[in-house]
C-alpha cells in the first residue's frame, strides 16, 4: 500500500464568497489557489449528479484548509453540534488567544469567552458565516 500523507482540511460551504471573507480577513489565511471542477468524473466521485464545485484553498501556517461550494448544493441538513456523531470543526493555534478574541469583529458569533480547560488548554469555539464551528487554541 502506498504511504499516506495528509493534503488538506476541507469544509463545504453554501455561499463561498460570504464565506471566504471570513477565513482570509479575519482569521488571516492566506488564498494560495482558487479553481473550479465539474464534469461526469468529478460528479461520479463525489456521487452528485451533475455535481461542479467551486474551490478556494488557504494557508494556515502549512496546513492547507479548503473551502468548497457545490452546485447543486444539499439543502435541509442541520449544522451539528460538536458532541454530534459526524460534527466536524477545523482548528487553528494562535500565541495569545485573549487578544485574538479581543481583536475579533463584534459579529463573529461565539459559543464562549476563552476558556481554560481542566487539561490546561485554553480554547474558544467560534462561527464562520456559515455556521461551522471554528476552534482557535493557544499554543
Amino acid at each position: 500500500m502506498s504511504s499516506l500523507n495528509a493534503h488538506h482540511v476541507g469544509l463545504t460551504v453554501g455561499d463561498l464568497e460570504t464565506t471566504l471573507p471570513f477565513y482570509r480577513d479575519v482569521l488571516g489565511l492566506e488564498v494560495v489557489d482558487r479553481f473550479s471542477v465539474g464534469g461526469e468524473a468529478f460528479s461520479e466521485a463525489v456521487g452528485v449528479d451533475d455535481a461542479r464545485g467551486e474551490f478556494v484553498h488557504l494557508d494556515a501556517d502549512g496546513v492547507r484548509v479548503e473551502l468548497v461550494e457545490y452546485d447543486p448544493e444539499a439543502r435541509g441538513s442541520p449544522a451539528a453540534g460538536l458532541n454530534q456523531p459526524g460534527a466536524s470543526h477545523v482548528a487553528f493555534a494562535v500565541d495569545d488567544l485573549e487578544a485574538f478574541a479581543a481583536a475579533l469583529p463584534d459579529d463573529v458569533p461565539t459559543i464562549s469567552e476563552p476558556q481554560t480547560t481542566e487539561s490546561g488548554s485554553s480554547i474558544l469555539f467560534l462561527r464562520d458565516p456559515e455556521s461551522n464551528l471554528v476552534e482557535v487554541l493557544e499554543r
